[in-house]
């Protein structure tokens, strides 16, 4: 049942309407598309497996760790690949870098990684699959069918039919074997919350977890990267054909690193800064002479952080006369586009209002909220970024968060819905099981980005492909 046609249209569109709390977030109808191939008709076609650390239970992350593990799901992230479009399933950067035109950056050590997206057409669901689905003998879509609300047996065990409304005034509904709620992390628990008929607050929503943990992507410029070796090739970090397939490198705390510092995952991206203008000093300690502290008997406690901010922006610190160390020798400037991981948060969820829409579902409602830890995480992680390109001899990191009261106060997100049916194997801990069944009724399963129990730092829409192909083989095996 797909609510729009094979192209977009304003009232469909307008279904997608409610109400926004929280932290600011743009209009929900122009978040997510209502026609066939779903928002993949304005995806940027941006691919990345999630990281292992993802997959696992972090003390230091509340509610972390998925029922199933990165090994778990690669062979279903390789046949995604190509239904995404993409070239060989390879994102180490060891398989496309050139030492000569575009290496990795040289860190001392491993505490700093290079990391490799692949970036397909964009594929285009709608129109890359249309024809596969008309000839399918098994396949059949419905335009313009909206379902708008899932019809259960007197106990709520088994779905028994989804009713389905046309802006034009039809109804009709459909009995099946199994059901698949496939509409997105806002849509998928808005249709569990409307379907109360049975169980009063919805389905699957025994404990009230229908709707929370919404995560989104908050994306920042979050400072520059000062190369004093301007003679080093970036090719790597910049989008580039490699064999045909269309590549970018960007940059990531190691795990031991995220462990160690009890960080969320992150990534930066470097992209070329030509604006000709002096940046200014990184901020903190190396703004300001740096003498007390390291004149000081006993060094104080994070004396290995500020040391390394000093090192970071060497060309900036000055001794008490004010006499410069040295000269400041030729950069490249990188603007740095950071990516955290956001933390998963109860309190940050999709509810249902009693605003209706022409279909006569309730509007939703969604509140943003982020955690203490992402804000805290992104700034150590930068601090850490700029130790090591100081300790590599890189040149300095320069930040804009410093001077920064609080990150999130408009933040920038992704268009990324994840997290509001979540999955794992306790009823009282997540929504869906790790087949995506939802707990507690036989044959309803939900599919994409809502069912993500951690949302990573990589753009959803691989994952979502792995896990469907994956619920997939055991729908046939179900079938059978």
């Amino acid at each position: 049942m797909e609510s729009g046609g094979l192209e977009p249209d304003t009232a469909t569109q307008s279904l997608n309407e409610g109400e926004i709390t929280g932290l600011p977030y743009v209009p929900l109808e122009t978040a997510r598309l209502r026609y066939f191939g779903g928002t993949t008709n304005h995806w940027g076609g941006w691919c990345r497996p999630l990281d292992e650390i993802d997959f696992t239970a972090r003390p230091w992350v509340p509610h972390s760790g998925w029922p199933l593990s990165r090994a778990d799901l690669d062979p279903f992230y390789r046949r995604a690949q190509s239904l995404c479009q993409l070239g060989p399933f390879a994102y180490d950067a060891g398989a496309w870098e050139d030492q000569d035109t575009s290496p990795r950056l040289p860190f001392s050590g491993d505490r700093v990684m290079t990391k490799i997206w692949q970036i397909g057409p964009p594929t285009r669901f709608g129109a890359s699959y249309r024809d596969v689905i008309a000839r399918s003998d098994n396949v059949r879509a419905y335009l313009h069918a909206s379902v708008v609300n899932i019809d259960t047996t007197p106990t709520a065990e088994r779905v028994t039919r989804v009713r389905v409304g046309c802006l034009h005034g039809k109804r009709f509904s459909v009995s099946a074997t199994l059901f698949i709620v496939a509409a997105g992390g806002i849509e998928n628990p808005r249709l569990l919350l409307v379907s109360n008929t049975v169980q009063r607050d919805g389905l699957g929503n025994r404990h009230d977890l229908v709707g929370r943990f919404f995560m989104e992507h908050p994306q920042l410029w979050s400072g520059a990267l000062l190369l004093s070796r301007p003679s080093f090739s970036m090719g790597l970090y910049a989008t580039h054909a490699v064999r045909g397939t269309t590549v970018v490198g960007c940059v990531s705390l190691a795990e031991k690193v995220q462990r160690r510092e009890q960080l969320l995952n992150a990534c930066a991206f470097l992209e070329p800064d030509s604006s000709g203008e002096t940046p200014a000093p990184i901020g903190g300690v190396s703004q300001r002479s740096p003498s007390p502290s390291l004149r000081q008997a006993d060094p104080p406690g994070d004396f290995e952080t500020h040391l390394g901010q000093v090192i970071a922006d060497l060309n900036h610190v000055t001794l008490r006369s004010g006499r410069a160390v040295r000269r400041s020798p030729p950069v490249k400037t990188f603007r740095l586009f950071a990516r955290p991981e956001p933390a998963p948060n109860p309190n940050s969820r999709v509810t249902i209002t009693v605003v209706r829409d022409s279909l006569g579902m309730n509007r939703v409602r969604l509140h943003w909220e982020l955690s203490p830890i992402d804000e805290r995480s992104m700034r150590r992680s930068q601090e850490i970024l700029g130790r090591e390109v100081g300790r590599a001899g890189l040149g300095r990191v320069r930040s804009a968060l410093e001077d920064e009261k609080g990150l999130w106060t408009k933040p920038e997100g992704a268009y990324h819905h994840i997290g509001t049916t979540r999955m794992h194997e306790d009823p009282k801990q997540g929504v869906v099981d790790a087949k995506g069944r939802v707990h507690g009724i036989s044959n309803l399963y939900i599919a994409g980005s809502s069912v993500f129990p951690t949302a990573g730092y990589a753009n959803p829409t691989l994952t979502i492909v792995a896990l469907a192909v994956r619920l997939a083989d055991h729908v046939k095996r179900l079938l059978r």
